[in-house]
């Protein structure tokens, strides 16, 4: 509660300093948002009412979708409000909890990014041994896992953040409570107890990586291995997808992390925040719908059911 007696709110600043652009801006990242929910929704709906889509690499395209709508909903319904009632305030324990759930959602997206990129290493390298590995009560053990695991990593850096006041300054200069424009406040032994974390926890994304490339290595190996064309555009229809988004997640997460930060707001700053915090959730289900046939199989079934219940 000393907290209180320091810094009782934070102020962000807006998508554009200039009241059109803003408008403009808010109009983009609110049709953004409502597709990226609705998406991720309607995948999660149609994997938990067909059957035939009730197998572990759906499994963890539900988690992701459901992860997705609450990682994007951290930040921008926030930003979009303060924009639309020219307000640019948000209390203290309001940013904690952004920085609290957008560490958990963002730790979990590259869990689960991570375990899907192993489900598919199984599926294609050794799929006679798949049932066997990838059994239903293993996927819903790493689920629970990898939930409770980054709930409790994202509670450790949020408790390091705000253990101590705050005493520079109250503008974050960005349109929500970035991880590193609030450490960019706190008091210097703050800073170095969090940086420790930060370092030790670098190591832990690191390894992430190195795993889900490996697990790509091995799995475009063993398709390029495979002499029929087709079986070949289907093994990499179902990969590249993940690919692109582990690419984007990574890359623009870790500029924003590692990059130095501006004192002041600008396009590319905002660009780079948007790029990893809404673009994600946004693309998933685009890209999982556009060119996975079995979901959209299962969209015209569950379509066609709903047609019958009518009449």
């Amino acid at each position: 509660m000393d907290n209180l007696t320091e810094v009782s709110e934070f102020l962000l600043m807006g998508f554009s300093d200039v009241w059109g652009l803003q408008i403009l801006s808010v109009g983009l990242v609110l049709l953004v948002y409502l597709t990226a929910l609705v998406g991720n929704l309607l995948i999660a709906m149609v994997i938990t009412l067909d059957q035939c889509l009730h197998t572990p690499m759906y499994f963890f395209l539900k988690n992701l979708s459901l992860l997705d709508m609450c990682y994007i909903s951290v930040t921008v319904p926030k930003s979009i409000h303060n924009s639309l009632t020219h307000s640019s305030s948000i209390s203290y324990f309001g940013c904690m909890a952004q920085v609290y759930f957008f560490f958990a959602f963002a730790s979990a997206e590259l869990a689960f990014l991570t375990v899907m990129s192993y489900d598919r290493y199984v599926a294609i390298c050794y799929p006679l041994q798949y049932g066997v590995i990838m059994t239903s009560g293993k996927c819903h053990q790493m689920a629970v896992i990898t939930w409770l695991s980054c709930f409790s990593y994202a509670a450790v850096h949020t408790g390091n953040m705000f253990w101590e006041h705050i005493s520079r300054a109250n503008m974050i200069r960005q349109f929500f409570c970035d991880i590193p424009h609030v450490l960019a406040l706190v008091s210097c032994e703050v800073f170095f107890a969090e940086f420790v974390t930060l370092a030790l926890s670098s190591s832990l994304v690191l390894g992430c990586f190195i795993f889900m490339m490996t697990s790509y290595f091995h799995i475009f190996s063993a398709v390029l291995r495979i002499s029929s064309a087709e079986s070949r555009a289907k093994a990499f229809s179902t990969c590249s997808p993940q690919l692109v988004i582990i690419t984007l997640f990574l890359t623009t997460g870790l500029f924003a992390a590692l990059g130095p930060i501006a004192k002041t707001s600008s396009v590319t700053d905002v660009g780079i925040a948007l790029a990893y915090t809404v673009l994600p959730p946004f693309l998933n289900p685009i890209i999982y719908c556009l060119r996975n046939k079995e979901i959209k199989a299962a969209m015209w079934r569950l379509c066609r059911k709903i047609q019958l219940l009518q009449k």
